[in-house]
């Protein structure tokens, strides 16, 4: 990822969980604050009227889980499956967080009873709606930085992004191995078997010796009957697709089915972000900060995060008397319903071997991709940090908008070390 600041400083962040705290800003702006505790937070219409209430929402704090591993073990206690369960989106799970969830059917003071190891509930209530993903504005984080080189570099970096910064998609998005645009790529193009079998072999970044001997063992025998011995436990993903196409052994798009939809849809949506974060490179390379008179923009909300809901072309709201100051630079998540690809993305879809309409994933349409817009620069609100100079330590408290990436904007104030 290319940056706007080239003057980094250094310095580790999460170092321990408490160093990286995320609390979760619902869509009328309250922020779950880390240990307090709330009540009813619906804010429903026609309060009168009596309505089924078969869900409990609730506050979740946890640390050192991800939310998905969290919501599965509360569901299981309470004998629910995982469809039982909602949240608005995922939290790190090297980090203290904070975010509303939903559970079907179980009473709320069942769940405040509950005792997991660092899971907290910070209230629950009934209600008659279920958290959905995409069911918040965005979050507000509160970040250590240790063994910090220059707090000086931190307040010129401040002040040259100005409240934006580059809206990359962050590295976690393409895999552990690095390999998910490879593999989504495949996917694409409609050749699941070497999708299947990059998801299998690749052994890029891998830490543990057994999973690196298994991998390369099953790239060079491409027996599964025999892989479903050897391949490690842990790797479960892995053998869930080992054990079907051991089975069925030239099916190979029925088993990457096995996997979970999100994790399938990822390697998918890697591919239109590197469309994307290649196209914002673009930009920065030739310093198109601004708006042009082809971009889309659009403005801010009440809370100064970018509306999405109301989309233009540059030119249509500059003549209509727009503040041109509150403008956000709209790019495209290419997908099959994409009308106005820019002449980057012709070029790097032509390069890609690529078209809108192979998103559409005629062999696998649950993994269609229709598109959407994501701004170029984002904001980062409320910004505010704080020097230790004992500890050689800083403190950064920011607010950012649904979708985006804190290490992203972390990454354009030092070169950190995550821990």
């Amino acid at each position: 990822m290319i940056s706007i600041n080239n003057d980094k400083g250094t310095g580790r962040i999460k170092v321990e969980p408490e160093d990286f705290i995320v609390e979760e800003i619902e869509k009328n702006g309250i922020v779950l604050e880390k240990d307090h505790i709330y009540e009813n937070l619906d804010n429903e219409e026609n309060n009168n009227i009596e309505v089924k209430k078969d869900f409990t929402i609730f506050v979740l704090q946890k640390e050192n889980w991800n939310t998905t591993q969290a919501l599965i073990k509360i569901a299981k206690l309470f004998r629910r499956g995982k469809k039982s369960v909602g949240f608005a989106g995922t939290k790190d799970r090297r980090a203290i967080s904070t975010q509303l969830c939903s559970i079907y059917k179980v009473d709320p003071s069942e769940l405040l009873k509950l005792h997991i190891k660092d899971i907290k509930i910070n209230g629950a209530w009934l209600s008659n709606k279920q958290v959905r993903m995409g069911d918040l504005l965005g979050n507000r984080f509160i970040v250590k930085i240790k063994d910090l080189d220059s707090y000086e570099k931190i307040e010129k970096t401040n002040k040259l992004l100005n409240g934006r910064f580059p809206n990359y998609y962050g590295d976690q998005r393409f895999g552990m191995h690095g390999d998910n645009v490879e593999i989504g790529l495949d996917m694409l193009h409609n050749n699941f078997e070497d999708a299947a079998i990059k998801f299998l072999t690749d052994t890029k970044n891998e830490k543990n010796d057994d999973a690196i001997a298994a991998r390369e063992r099953l790239l060079n025998e491409l027996d599964f009957k025999t892989a479903i011995d050897y391949f490690p436990k842990y790797l479960k993903y892995e053998r869930m697709v080992i054990d079907y196409l051991s089975k069925y052994p030239d099916n190979y798009a029925n088993a990457l089915r096995k996997l979970p939809r999100s994790l399938v849809l990822m390697f998918v949506h890697s591919v239109d972000s590197y469309i994307y974060n290649k196209e914002l490179e673009e930009r920065i390379k030739n310093n198109l900060i601004e708006p042009t008179d082809e971009d889309l923009v659009c403005n801010s909300d009440k809370f100064g995060f970018p509306d999405l809901s109301n989309i233009s072309n540059y030119n249509d709201r500059y003549s209509s008397g727009n503040d041109i100051n509150n403008q956000f630079v709209v790019g495209n998540i290419v997908g099959y319903n994409t009308k106005d690809l820019t002449s980057f993305e012709k070029k790097i879809l032509l390069d890609l071997e690529l078209t809108t309409d192979d998103f559409k994933m005629s062999n696998m349409p649950e993994l269609s991709c229709n598109g959407n817009y994501r701004v170029f620069f984002a904001p980062y609100n409320n910004f505010y940090s704080e020097f230790n100079s004992e500890e050689n330590s800083a403190i950064l408290k920011f607010s950012l908008f649904t979708g985006s990436y804190a290490t992203v904007l972390l990454n354009e104030f030092l070169d950190y070390e995550e821990v």
